[in-house]
């Protein structure tokens, strides 16, 4: 049985949690909020005091945190508690600047150093049904497969070396079409509106041709129930534009829209929309 540490509980990472203990891994959990972690105990999996306990006797070690910084600190307190030979699945979206300083602490304490963002959101984080992004050694893949393939309907594998970053160059590019999409749906609606017209008018037009998508239809649908429980926060999306903005930039790529969302996500934050879910950039197209 893969014995599995899972550093960060939050949204993504209590659901990927869950799918790992239901695929029958050896789970342990730890979240800086210990009360966030404590649920998982219901379902099957160990909640450690610390991140060093957590990664003690695991196999694989996933840090699922909120950017670079965060998952640096956590791992540099746990890492001098782990095996040699571990493997180190850093699935959070943490940009490309991050990638070296994480690397190269892994190979300070012996760790395989895999990068390997997921693409998606709580729904199908909860389902297993995210896809894994992910570049590695091949000798590290068979310990990790199995932890990916209980949080994942499939994994691509972009490359053997992990600092290089290939799994995190193609999460700035599918997580920035999520986000630009996201906002423009949030725009139309919002400018619908301001135009006095009744926004499920913008839905008439666009459903059912090919304008329409099952994603344009679940934000829709959000804006206009005004059900804004958060699947990718504003929050997130605002750091998360920053780092493809940042990735761009090293690139020599202009990336517009994705400058143009990040305008709209601060505008919203400073609305107080920040926790909510990111087509809650709906609200920065009025004045506050």
């Amino acid at each position: 049985m893969t014995a599995v540490a899972l550093l960060g509980t939050g949204i993504m990472g209590a659901a990927m949690a869950r799918n790992l203990v239901a695929a029958g891994l050896d789970v342990t959990v730890w979240n800086r909020s210990r009360a966030r972690a404590e649920p998982l105990a219901e379902v099957g999996a160990r909640v450690a005091d610390s991140a060093g306990e957590a990664v003690a006797d695991a196999d694989v070690i996933v840090t699922m945190l909120t950017d670079g910084d965060a998952v640096h600190a956590v791992m540099a307190d746990a890492a001098p508690s782990a095996r040699a030979g571990a493997v180190w699945a850093q699935m959070s979206t943490v940009g490309l600047a991050a990638l070296g300083p994480l690397s190269a602490l892994a190979g300070r304490h012996g760790l395989a150093f895999v990068d390997a963002p997921v693409q998606g959101s709580r729904q199908p984080a909860e389902e297993g049904k995210l896809i894994v992004l992910a570049a590695g050694p091949e000798a590290a893949r068979k310990a990790v497969q199995p932890v990916f393939d209980a949080v994942g309907q499939r994994t691509l594998w972009l490359g053997e070396d992990g600092a290089a970053g290939g799994g995190t160059r193609l999460k700035m590019v599918t997580v920035g079409y999520a986000i630009t999409l996201t906002s423009l749906v949030a725009e139309s609606l919002a400018l619908a509106e301001g135009l006095g017209l009744d926004p499920r008018a913008f839905g008439e037009v666009v459903s059912g041709g090919p304008l329409d998508s099952g994603y344009l239809q679940t934000k829709m649908r959000a804006v206009l129930e005004r059900d804004f429980s958060p699947t990718f926060t504003v929050v997130n999306a605002t750091k998360d534009t920053g780092l493809i903005m940042e990735a761009a930039s090293s690139a020599g790529v202009r990336v517009d829209l994705t400058d143009a969302a990040r305008q709209r996500f601060i505008r919203a934050t400073e609305q107080g929309h920040g926790e909510e879910d990111m087509v809650a950039s709906y609200f920065a197209g009025f004045a506050s």
